[in-house]
């Protein structure tokens, strides 16, 4: 008997599963005239006809039908032998979004498991969880309500935590006063291709703690723009997670929030149907041994729907 490939079976129980070749032929994303070309090499090379078709159906011989069970579990075996190699050798590539914040030690966390790569494009948290979604990323680093979860499919684990705080005028780092987070302004962007998850949060915030919104349309959520704002503005001004890393201009100072304490969480997100051994180790070696971060404090703040906020 010639070879057979696992390619082949693949295809043969794609038809099976769908009794269609137009059906089965976009599902494995190749032209028609190759699949049925492949099932025929098949059947000739195994000596069984494995379907009887015509121009209105197609269904299994009883030879094809005695051999499906076994041809699915043999692709089982094959694809456990490919994850069990992957895990082994630490080889299997993930591909991995984020937003603007990523854990400083990443690569040593994953280099056992899988081969990591960061992807170029770094986009809102919005963007990044629909990246997840539809296949085009494994995991991203973003900012998610549990409603988005269940909408887009995905699993989330806490991976980082940023305790937000506020800017003001004043040159003199020396005794800074804490602010109460009703004495604050919290800015809303009119660009929702940017500032979408951002605005869903400081709505919130606003709503839950009486911090004051503020409507701009400049793009001074983070940046020289937010500076110049904090320099027009009274009040102090909440920064953004965008914003955390980034050195204030000498003639502003940072001011913690409190009453309640302000926090911003990262998760990590991948398919709630994501199976492969690569990127499900990644994902537990990035967040094992996270902690709650200090989010679960008596005084700290999340928004309601926030995954890891604590019930009641």
């Amino acid at each position: 008997m010639a070879r057979v490939e696992l390619r082949q079976l693949r295809y043969f129980v794609a038809v099976a599963e769908e009794l269609n070749f137009g059906r089965a032929a976009e599902r494995l994303l190749i032209a028609g005239p190759s699949l049925s070309q492949q099932i025929k090499a098949l059947e000739r090379d195994l000596g069984v006809r494995l379907f009887d078709r015509d121009r209105r159906s197609v269904s299994l011989t009883p030879a094809g039908a005695d051999l499906l069970p076994h041809t699915r579990a043999l692709l089982e075996r094959a694809d456990d032998l490919k994850r069990r190699a992957g895990r082994l050798s630490g080889s299997q590539s993930v591909r991995l979004g984020y937003v603007n914040w990523l854990p400083p030690d990443l690569t040593s966390r994953t280099a056992a498991v899988a081969r990591v790569h960061v992807d170029a494009w770094v986009a809102p948290s919005h963007t990044q969880a629909a990246r997840v979604a539809d296949g085009s990323l494994d995991l991203a680093v973003c900012w998610l309500r549990a409603e988005d979860l269940k909408r887009l499919g995905l699993r989330a684990r806490l991976i980082g935590a940023d305790r937000l705080y506020a800017v003001a005028k004043g040159g003199d780092t020396k005794d800074v006063p804490d602010v109460a987070v009703q004495d604050t302004d919290v800015l809303i962007d009119d660009d929702l291709t940017s500032w979408a998850s951002w605005n869903v949060y400081a709505e919130e915030l606003a709503q839950a703690t009486g911090a004051r919104k503020v409507r701009i349309s400049d793009g001074a959520v983070t940046g020289p723009a937010f500076f110049d704002h904090v320099r027009r503005c009274r009040r102090p001004i909440l920064n953004s997670p965008k914003g955390q890393a980034t050195p204030l201009p000498p003639d502003l100072v940072r001011r913690e929030i409190v009453a309640p304490k302000v926090y911003w969480t990262w998760s990590l997100v991948w398919s709630e149907t994501e199976d492969r051994t690569g990127v499900l180790a990644a994902a537990d070696a990035l967040c094992k041994d996270v902690g709650d971060l200090g989010i679960h404090a008596a005084d700290a703040w999340l928004p309601a729907d926030d995954p890891y906020a604590l019930p009641g």
